[in-house]
């Protein structure tokens, strides 16, 4: 079980630089919609590619707050773990550096971006492209 998470090194100044653009709230916001848009991928990450943990660190009720069981249970779900695996950590760090660093590619590809448009944009792709699978 974790109580600490950090990101990369490179990826402290990104949450930072999407917090202010994107303007949705905290940080930590930015970082719980990273960590679910990595996971809406449908990708599995490799262990053997975690990033240092040189940059922004956040304990786990901040990260996730009174959801801290569905965050899990998302982990869980996606790598087919139980919720006491001792890689749950380590599963959460990736998918959330993965996840600033794909909303960042996504907001710098894009100018005058408003947030709230960002977000209802990559919800209304996710959704057409459910229809059309």
């Amino acid at each position: 079980m974790f109580t600490q998470i950090k990101t990369s090194k490179e990826n402290k100044e990104v949450v930072s630089l999407l917090t202010r653009k994107l303007g949705l709230g905290t940080e930590n916001v930015v970082a719980r919609i990273a960590y679910t848009y990595s996971l809406s991928q449908d990708r599995k990450l490799d262990l053997n590619n975690i990033k240092d943990a040189g940059g922004k660190e956040y304990s786990k009720s901040v990260l996730f707050g009174d959801y801290y069981d569905i965050y899990l249970g998302l982990i869980c779900v996606h790598y087919g773990l139980y919720k006491t695996d001792k890689d749950i950590g380590r599963y959460i760090k990736m998918h959330l550096d993965d996840g600033l660093q794909l909303l960042n590619d996504e907001v710098n590809s894009r100018s005058n971006i408003d947030g709230f448009d960002f977000l209802k944009d990559l919800i209304t792709d996710g959704i057409n492209s459910l229809k059309l699978a």
